[in-house]
């Protein structure tokens, strides 16, 4: 069988040649490109033969599919799926496996670091200093005691919980399917909005949650609460974000997450948004990670050859 690896994925030159060495003892094509290209001919002609393929978060359509009839497996290193074609990967019978669980604690801190430089004014308090400022006007919140509300309960959403209880934090959190956590009160989602100082986003996108936050669900917040989105960019309406730090309905956010990878256009809208932190989608970003995530990629390819497939998401 052909496996290509179609980019880098945090793979180093001595971790690919250990892998490339195990999968040729087993009689299998390893091949390994060093660098993002999204260009779909480009991503087309580096699958040509392959029966299984790696790819993170590059968009997976229907042409790239067509284009592959050998195609039996995609290994995703990625956690969501949504940039894949899944209906066409049903049809072909195409098995999708994701990296489920390589970013927990990488997008968990993140979360927590976002809510704290929105709540002290870290980035804007740097900014102001380089500038020969002083912290005239910088009054900040603290996060001790304030009520984290976490919207999905999954893994990424009960570690920020874990962590927020440490800030002794109130933790109350909506789940689509019922669950029950010690130190966590699930409430409905009408409930978090108005009591919750922090919202943190941590649900996959669905056709569900497209959208799920938008100018009604501001107008439930409170006036002094913050929203944090590590999730996915179209979780969120960012235009009726936009207008409701404009127009003071909640009192900040900070997002990591797009409608589509960064660089961002000139004239996207949340540049306009006043109290907001914008981060280039790196929450999922650190070496621990990476490393995990090849590991789980590379582990979910040897348990599909050996017929006990794991994390399938088809």
């Amino acid at each position: 069988m052909k496996f290509s690896i179609l980019e880098p994925i945090g793979i180093t030159a001595c971790k690919y040649e250990q892998l490339k060495q195990e999968f040729e003892a087993l009689g299998h094509e390893l091949i390994f490109f060093t660098d993002r290209n999204e260009d779909e001919q480009e991503l087309i002609k580096r699958a040509e033969g392959a029966d299984v393929v790696v790819v993170s978060n590059i968009p997976i359509t229907k042409n790239f599919l067509d284009a592959c009839p050998k195609l039996s497996m995609i290994s995703v290193a990625f956690t969501g799926v949504d940039h894949i074609d899944m209906e066409t990967c049903r049809e072909r019978k195409i098995l999708v496996s994701n990296a489920a669980g390589f970013s927990t604690e990488s997008v968990a801190e993140l979360t927590i670091g976002m809510i704290l430089s929105v709540y002290r004014k870290i980035v804007s308090g740097d900014s102001i200093t380089r500038f020969g400022g002083d912290r005239a006007g910088f009054l900040g919140s603290e996060l001790n005691g304030k009520t984290i509300g976490i919207v999905g309960a999954g893994a990424i959403g009960l570690r920020v919980a874990e962590i927020a209880r440490v800030f002794n934090c109130r933790v109350i959190a909506f789940n689509r399917s019922e669950k029950s956590v010690e130190g966590v009160e699930f409430v409905s989602m009408d409930v978090l909005l108005k009591e919750a100082d922090v919202v943190s986003l941590h649900v996959p996108l669905t056709a569900d949650t497209k959208g799920l936050f938008g100018g009604e669900e501001f107008k439930k917040m409170k006036p002094s609460a913050i929203l944090i989105n590590t999730a996915r960019g179209p979780v969120v309406d960012n235009a009726a974000l936009c207008e409701a730090l404009q127009n003071g309905e909640i009192a900040g956010a900070a997002v990591d997450v797009y409608e589509k990878e960064p660089p961002l256009e000139k004239e996207h809208i949340l540049f306009t948004a006043p109290n907001l932190i914008m981060l280039p989608h790196l929450a999922f970003a650190t070496q621990e990670s990476f490393n995990k995530r090849v590991d789980i990629v590379m582990e979910n390819i040897r348990l599909w050859l050996s017929g006990k497939p794991r994390n399938m998401m088809n």
